[in-house]
C-alpha cells in the first residue's frame, strides 16, 4: 500500500512538473502572439498633425473601413471637430457606406448624416474634376486595402493624386495596415499591356505595401509632382497579419465579409475570369472555390498531395445565390488557413486553377480579361498550355525581383525593413505635366513643371531654369512646349537643379476605331474607341447637336473611312450619331434632346460622354 501510494506520489510529482513546463511553453506563445495596440493613421492626424490642417478646406475619401480603434467614423471624428472644416466627401466602388455591390455604377449625392456632398470616384469618372475639387485644398484617404493589385481603392487614391498634382491640390493618406502582411511580394509585375482600372499603377499581384507606402513610390516613380504627407501608423510592423493589430475588423466591400476572406482574396481571386467559381454568393467567398462539374473529394486530395505551405482543404458544397452558377450546386474545396505567414497566395490560386482544370480539361476556360487579373499577358496561355506552376512562377522571377530591390523597396515607412533596405525619409519630388503626353506629328503641347520640397514647400520653377532631354523619339522642346514630329514612343527629362523627372511621350496619328452606346436608367453613354489616349479634342454645342472635333485625326478599324451615321435605339436624349473627316480633324456629330446635360469620365484610349435622362 506504502509503495503504491509512493508511485502515485511519484507519478502525480512528474505530471505536475510537465504540467508547469507546458503552461510556461504555452503562456510563452501566448505572450508571443499577444495582440499589439496599432494606431490607425486617422487618430495620428488627430493627435499629432492638424496643422497639416490648419486653414484649409478638407475633402476626405472613405467608406466603412475609415475608423478609429473604438469604431469611430473618419467622417464623424473629422465633421465634429472644432478645428477641422470638412467641405466634401468622396465615394470609391462600393460607395461611402459600403451599400454598392462590386463594379456598380455609383451616384454622387447629398449625405444625410453631415449634409456635405458625397462625389463618386467609381461612375461617371474615376478622377475628382475641377468642380468636385472646387472647395477642396487637401485631400484625405483612408480606407482600408486588403493588398491585392486587383483590389480598386489604391487606384482610387492613385486617381486622386493625379488630380491633386494637376490642380495644386495637397494628399494626406491616413495610412492603414496591410491586412496580409508587408514583407511578402509575389505574382508579375503588371504589364502595360495588362491593365484597365490599374492605369499607370504597374504593380505584382501581390504587392506587400501600405497605402501610404504606394502613394510614397507613385509621386517618386511617375514624376506626379504632388504635395503628399502620409499619416503614418504608430506600432505596426511589417511581419504582422491584421489579426495582430488590435484593430477592429470591418468588412471592407461587400464580398469580403471576413480576414479570412480577405486573406486569401489575392490568391484565390486568380481562380476568376475562368469557368471556376470563386465562392461569390455564398457566406464564404474566396475561402471556397469549385465548379459544378468538380470532384470534391478528389480536388481536395490533390491540393493537399501538394504540400502548400500554411493551407489545409477540405471537399466543399455549396450553391451560389447570385453570380456565377447561381441556383446550381458547386463542387470544390474550403481553403483553411493554418498559418498565415507561410503561404505564397499566388502560387495557392494557380495550383487551384491548375488542379481543377487537370479534372475536366473540356470544361475548362478562360475570357480574356484573365490577362488583366494576373497582369501578364503570357501567363494565360501558359495555363492553357498546361505548363506546370513552378514554370510559370519563375518566369516573371526576375523581374519582380529587380522591381523589389531597385523600386519598392526604396518607399517603405515601416520595419522590419528587407536586407538592404533603409526607411524612406522624406525627399523632394518634381512633376511633368501633362501626366498623359500623347501628340500626333506636327502637333504641340505646353509642358508644366512642378515641385514640392521634402517639407512640402512649393517651389518656384521658372521656365528658363529647367533643363530638357529627349530620348528615343523625334521631337523637341522649346520654351516649355513640346513639339512631336515622327511616330514613335520616347521618354522627355526635365532636370531642375538637381532633380529630375520624367514622362513618356507617345507619338501617333489618334485614330477612332469605333463608335458604341448604352442605354442606362440614369444616362445614355457614348464611347469612341480610339487607338491610344487623347485628351486634347474638343466639344461645341448647338442647338441640337454636340460636336466632337479630335484634331490631326483619321478614321480606321470597324468605322468607313468615308464616314457615317450610327442610329441609336431607346434613348430618350439622342437620336444618332454622325461621324466624318474634316480636313485633319475627325467630326463626331450627336443628335441630342437640346436640354440634355453631360459629363465626359475619363478612361484610357476612350473618348467617353455620359447624356442625363
Amino acid at each position: 500500500m506504502k509503495r503504491r501510494f509512493m508511485l502515485v506520489l511519484c507519478f502525480m510529482l512528474v505530471v505536475s512538473l510537465f504540467t508547469a513546463g507546458s503552461n510556461d511553453g504555452v503562456e510563452a506563445k501566448q505572450k508571443q502572439k499577444k495582440k499589439a495596440n496599432v494606431k490607425p493613421g486617422v487618430e495620428v492626424l488627430i493627435e499629432d498633425h492638424l496643422d497639416w490642417l490648419e486653414g484649409k478646406r478638407v475633402g476626405l475619401i472613405t467608406n466603412p473601413t475609415g475608423v478609429d480603434r473604438e469604431l469611430n467614423s473618419t467622417i464623424d471624428l473629422l465633421y465634429e471637430h472644432p478645428d477641422v472644416n470638412l467641405t466634401a466627401l468622396f465615394g470609391a466602388e462600393h460607395g461611402i457606406r459600403g451599400d454598392q455591390e462590386a463594379g456598380e455604377y455609383v451616384e454622387s449625392y447629398i449625405d444625410e448624416e453631415t449634409g456635405l456632398p458625397v462625389y463618386s470616384l467609381y461612375g461617371s469618372t474615376w478622377k475628382p474634376t475641377e468642380e468636385m475639387l472646387e472647395e477642396v485644398d487637401v485631400l484625405l484617404f483612408d480606407i482600408q486595402d486588403i493588398g491585392s493589385n486587383v483590389y480598386t481603392y489604391i487606384y482610387t487614391l492613385g486617381f486622386a493624386m493625379e488630380a491633386a498634382g494637376e490642380m495644386d491640390k495637397e494628399v494626406i493618406v491616413l495610412d492603414r495596415p496591410n491586412p496580409i502582411g508587408g514583407e511578402r511580394v509575389e505574382g508579375p509585375l503588371r504589364s502595360e499591356d495588362a491593365v484597365s482600372f490599374m492605369g499607370r499603377f504597374l504593380l505584382p499581384v501581390r504587392h506587400g505595401m501600405t497605402p501610404g507606402e504606394l502613394a510614397t513610390m507613385w509621386n517618386h516613380e511617375y514624376s506626379m509632382g504632388v504635395n503628399l504627407k502620409v499619416a503614418k501608423m504608430k506600432g505596426w510592423k511589417r511581419d504582422m497579419h491584421f489579426e495582430d493589430t488590435g484593430l477592429p475588423w470591418v468588412q471592407p466591400s461587400p464580398n469580403i465579409p471576413t480576414q479570412e476572406s480577405a486573406y486569401l482574396y489575392a490568391g484565390t481571386e486568380l481562380v476568376d475570369d475562368t469557368t471556376l467559381s470563386t465562392g461569390l454568393g455564398t457566406t464564404k467567398p474566396f475561402e471556397q472555390v469549385g465548379a459544378p462539374w468538380i470532384d470534391a473529394e478528389a480536388l481536395a486530395e490533390e491540393m493537399k498531395s501538394r504540400d502548400l505551405a500554411g493551407v489545409n482543404f477540405r471537399p466543399a458544397y455549396y450553391t451560389p445565390m447570385f453570380g456565377k452558377y447561381q441556383g446550381e450546386r458547386v463542387a470544390g474545396v474550403q481553403v483553411h488557413i493554418e498559418d498565415p505567414s507561410a503561404i505564397n497566395l499566388v502560387a495557392l490560386g494557380l495550383h487551384l486553377v491548375d488542379a481543377m482544370r487537370d479534372q475536366n480539361p473540356e470544361e475548362f476556360d478562360m475570357t480574356e480579361s484573365y490577362t488583366n487579373l494576373i497582369g501578364s499577358t503570357e501567363v494565360p496561355g501558359m495555363i492553357l498550355d498546361n505548363q506546370p506552376v513552378s514554370e510559370i512562377m519563375q518566369s516573371w522571377e526576375d523581374e519582380q525581383q529587380r522591381w523589389v530591390k531597385e523600386v519598392r523597396n526604396n518607399y517603405l515607412l515601416y520595419g522590419p525593413y528587407p536586407k538592404g533596405a533603409k526607411p524612406y525619409k522624406g525627399q523632394p519630388v518634381l512633376g511633368i505635366f501633362p501626366l498623359d503626353l500623347s501628340a500626333a506629328p506636327g502637333e504641340s503641347v505646353d509642358l508644366t513643371v512642378k515641385g514640392y520640397t521634402k517639407n512640402g514647400e512649393r517651389m518656384q520653377i521658372s521656365e528658363e531654369a529647367v533643363l530638357w532631354e529627349v530620348e528615343g523619339i523625334s521631337g523637341h522642346v522649346e520654351e516649355g512646349t513640346f513639339t512631336a514630329e515622327e511616330n514613335g514612343t520616347g521618354t522627355l527629362y526635365a532636370t531642375y537643379e538637381e532633380l529630375t523627372a520624367e514622362r513618356q511621350a507617345v507619338i501617333s496619328t489618334p485614330a477612332l476605331e469605333n463608335i458604341r452606346y448604352g442605354i442606362h436608367s440614369s444616362y445614355s453613354r457614348i464611347v469612341l474607341d480610339l487607338n491610344k489616349t487623347t485628351t486634347n479634342y474638343e466639344l461645341e454645342r448647338e442647338t441640337d447637336r454636340l460636336f466632337i472635333n479630335i484634331p490631326y485625326g483619321a478614321i480606321q478599324g470597324e468605322l468607313d473611312p468615308e464616314g457615317g451615321t450610327i442610329q441609336v435605339s431607346n434613348s430618350p436624349v439622342i437620336s444618332e450619331i454622325d461621324y466624318y473627316q474634316q480636313d485633319d480633324n475627325i467630326v463626331v456629330a450627336l443628335h441630342v434632346d437640346e436640354a440634355v446635360e453631360y459629363e465626359t469620365p475619363a478612361f484610357s484610349s476612350r473618348i467617353v460622354l455620359d447624356l442625363q435622362h
